[in-house]
């Protein structure tokens, strides 16, 4: 049991569980497993909302990408622990940086070492995990940047907020697509071993399932192929649309 502060995505209508107990009260339901999970009364509104005011800028967005000669964009690498994600999004950057462009990778295990430290493994702090670092790639695309974004990112409907977030066909999806038993044999930091073991829970394919995405912007298939390959058939996509 405990005090809790809720923000949340839309505004809902609501009472003090003191003035109405059913307007005042709430549940809260997994949406995986569709399981109650929590229950709760309404104390009181925050009077945050009421206090912060969005701030108005004279520099915008455009005038950042035409400085820096490119069309901001967000692509989202995703898939398995191993599919080479983190490969083909450094290979990329270093291209595009290489050519002039303005670039930065917001990579999984290294937003976990600072921004995202306090998250574990589970559903729920994975949620989390998708968010603040969409949240974060949103900042970068208006400050002009082209942000490659490589995590798992198991989830759809987490990858689904992430685009909304974006501007209109700002966010490319790029799936990663490596079967589970080459990440398996590949297994660069042996989590796959452990995971199989037992001595890692929450591992995304062994005991945490992956929600392949079903209109992935751009579909690579890594097996058999070299990753300069790959980074040269993502780069030619983006040169076609005008992103670099």
């Amino acid at each position: 049991m405990g005090l809790c502060n809720f923000s949340l995505q839309a505004p809902i209508a609501f009472d003090a569980f003191s003035d109405n107990r059913t307007t005042g009260a709430f549940i809260l339901i997994d949406r995986l497993t569709n399981a109650t999970v929590g229950a709760g009364m309404i104390q009181r509104p925050l009077r945050r909302a009421a206090n912060i005011h969005w701030q108005a800028l004279d520099v915008t967005r455009q005038s950042r990408a035409e400085l820096k000669h490119q069309k901001p964009a967000v692509l989202w690498f995703t898939g398995l622990s191993g599919s080479g994600k983190s490969t083909i999004a450094s290979l990329l950057e270093k291209k595009l940086h290489a050519a002039g462009r303005h670039t930065y990778v917001l990579d999984g295990d290294n937003i976990r070492h600072g921004l995202n430290r306090d998250l574990g493994f589970t559903d729920e702090d994975r949620v989390e995990n998708i968010r603040r670092v969409a949240e974060t790639a949103k900042l970068m695309a208006d400050a002009g940047l082209i942000v490659l974004v490589s995590f798992i990112s198991p989830f759809r409907a987490e990858r689904r907020m992430a685009r909304e977030l974006m501007n209109e066909g700002e966010f490319v999806e790029v799936f990663v697509d490596t079967p589970f038993e080459e990440c398996a044999r590949r297994d660069p930091k042996g989590l796959y071993a452990k995971a199989l073991n037992g001595e890692i829970q929450n591992f995304t394919g062994v005991d945490s399932p992956y929600e392949t995405p079903e209109r992935a912007d751009i579909h690579i298939e890594t097996t058999a192929r070299a990753p300069e390959e790959l980074v040269d058939e993502v780069e030619a996509w983006l040169k076609e649309r005008g992103y670099c």
